[in-house]
């Protein structure tokens, strides 16, 4: 077996091992999960929304910290986070590794990022808005396909076409996602010019995610071309409802109005039905309710989960699922070596 270096711009600049990160979840980027992801080499992602509070932030922070040393990052998801001045201030106070913004336009919190001196890392769907945080001062920026579930735009591509074309575009670090999930993905994404990839899915079905175990088999079972998930992920949104819900942009909260785009975008019916109280119940919840609020069309099965669900064929460990993703692509780059008499 060849032994390989997983030196990237991204390892540099976060100090990991792999060029592997784990992906911001609402609801189930607990400080256990993360602690997990960062103990094999990759980085884990704690999301401060899954915190609730500032001072929820600070204890997830520190029990981190009492778990493991490696590097970890810290998603701030704008318009949808709450105590978003108040969740920053206890990254620069604990002066965390990393910090992860994301849905919504970073702007007004630029400024106080840089400023800190903590690397930070804007997640985006598209090229343009890759640039626009590239000029802001972005250390690194993430870019998700179309391949990927969750938040999309009018303008995005499919995973692997978007960071081809990116890599062209960006100059700092690139990292992939979307449907990213096995051995052959992460080095594809590497392949075309990515510092690192960025899993969603892939982690969800590991023994350590604070999913419940039905949500976490349905993603074993689903299938990569059923229909209906292939209209969630990659069909437009319907004309009709995307001009609607661009009109409520200024007249509902920001919140709201995201979680409504989305919806649209993922073309699901009850896009109107955003309660405030249940939003508020998705941020408390220990992840389980995700799925209640994004229900899946048809009859795929049920659960927020993107196109890597087809690499997807058992539950295991985080730890196993690093291991195995990185030994498979030492293998695969072995083999081409001799094949190609590198």
């Amino acid at each position: 077996m060849i032994e390989v270096k997983w030196i990237t711009r991204l390892t540099e600049l976060l100090g990991c091992k792999y060029p592997i990160m784990e992906g911001a979840y609402a609801g189930i980027g607990t400080a256990e999960f993360a602690a997990a992801v960062s103990k094999t080499g990759a980085v884990g992602c704690l999301t401060a929304m899954t915190s609730k509070t500032p001072e929820g932030l600070r204890e997830d922070i520190q029990k981190i910290r009492r778990i493991t040393r490696t590097p970890f990052t810290v998603n701030i998801t704008i318009g949808l986070c709450p105590h978003i001045d108040g969740m920053l201030e206890v990254c620069f106070e604990e002066d965390v590794p990393a910090i992860e913004t994301a849905a919504f336009r970073p702007d007004s919190y630029a400024e106080r990022i840089k400023k800190s001196g903590i690397t930070w890392i804007h997640k985006a769907a598209t090229v343009d808005f890759c640039k626009h945080a590239e000029k802001l001062g972005a250390d690194a920026v993430v870019l998700v396909g179309l391949d990927g579930y969750g938040f999309k735009n009018i303008r995005q591509l499919p995973t692997f076409t978007s960071i081809a074309w990116a890599v062209r575009q960006v100059d700092v670090p690139l990292i992939a996602a979307g449907g990213i999930g096995d051995s052959r993905t992460f080095l594809g994404a590497l392949f075309l010019g990515a510092e690192g990839v960025y899993l969603g899915t892939a982690l969800m079905a590991t023994k350590e995610c604070p999913l419940s175990d039905k949500i976490k088999e349905s993603i074993v079972e689903a299938r990569p071309d059923h229909p209906d998930l292939i209209r969630e992920l990659l069909a437009p949104p319907i004309p009709k409802d995307f001009a609607e819900v661009l009109k409520m942009r200024d007249k509902v909260p920001l919140e709201e109005w995201l979680i409504s785009l989305e919806k649209v975008m993922l073309k699901h019916p009850d896009w109107k039905d955003v309660d405030p109280a249940y939003l508020q119940q998705l941020i408390q919840s220990e992840g389980t309710k995700i799925v209640e609020f994004f229900p899946s069309l048809g009859t795929r099965p049920k659960g927020p989960f993107s196109f890597s669900c087809g690499y997807i064929d058992r539950i295991v460990t985080v730890q196993e699922f690093i291991e195995n993703m990185v030994k498979g692509a030492e293998e695969i780059l072995e083999k081409r070596a001799a094949e190609w008499e590198l």
